[in-house]
């Protein structure tokens, strides 16, 4: 009977400690509950077209003098400009860059330059066009003009799309709107609601841009 008297006292006990961490256990998923969050990411993707193509490339001479390199650089200018004006290209819109001259030198066995064997005299030329597909034919064609004596070395065409910052907000919406969809398919599915939306970084969506020609 000495033992039995702290069985009821010892259970009211056991059994209240059971009580409170269930009510603190209620409550601690109510408040994990209510301050639960999810992250959503949109993405949103649209295709567009460069409006702006540039066709670069060296115009290039070797001779025996410095000055005969230059001369000859000078003589085969004219034809290539003439070639650009063929194509819709007026002098005004072909891009010249400074001409640039160097030696070749003569080297022994030894690696050890003996003299100058002949000259370099190159220049760089760029042209650039909204018509994208004209300066993608030219890119292809243009090398044809070795056979009237110019040595023109072209650089693979460039593509660009200049009204990026037009279509930033629109991607941005329905990025937004993509991921409010998904968000909320997820919080039907847990019987929840959603709250604010807080939107990425337009360098997210940038990445996602594809530019074809």
């Amino acid at each position: 009977m000495k033992n039995n008297r702290f069985i009821i006292p010892f259970a009211i006990l056991g059994l209240s400690l059971i009580v409170s961490t269930f009510i603190f256990s209620s409550t601690w998923r109510k408040i994990k509950s209510e301050n639960q969050t999810i992250t959503v990411t949109g993405s949103a993707k649209k295709v567009i077209v460069s409006d702006l193509g540039v066709l670069r490339g060296t115009l290039s001479v070797e001779a025996s003098t410095a000055l005969e390199a230059y001369r000859l650089l000078q003589a085969q200018k004219p034809v290539l400009i003439e070639y650009f004006k063929s194509k819709g290209f007026s002098g005004d819109k072909v891009n010249l860059q400074t001409i640039s001259s160097f030696p070749n030198y003569y080297f022994n066995s030894q690696g050890q330059s003996t003299g100058i064997r002949s000259y370099n005299a190159s220049q760089l030329i760029d042209i650039s066009s909204s018509d994208v597909q004209l300066i993608k034919t030219m890119s292809i064609e243009i090398s044809s003009l070795v056979e009237r004596g110019v040595n023109f070395q072209v650089n693979p065409p460039e593509y660009y799309y200049t009204k990026i910052g037009d279509i930033k907000i629109k991607i941005q919406a329905e990025a937004a709107k993509d991921a409010m969809i998904r968000g909320k398919r997820i919080a039907e599915a847990t019987g929840r609601e959603l709250g604010a939306l807080k939107l990425p970084e337009w360098g997210f969506f940038k990445s996602l841009l594809k530019i074809p020609i």
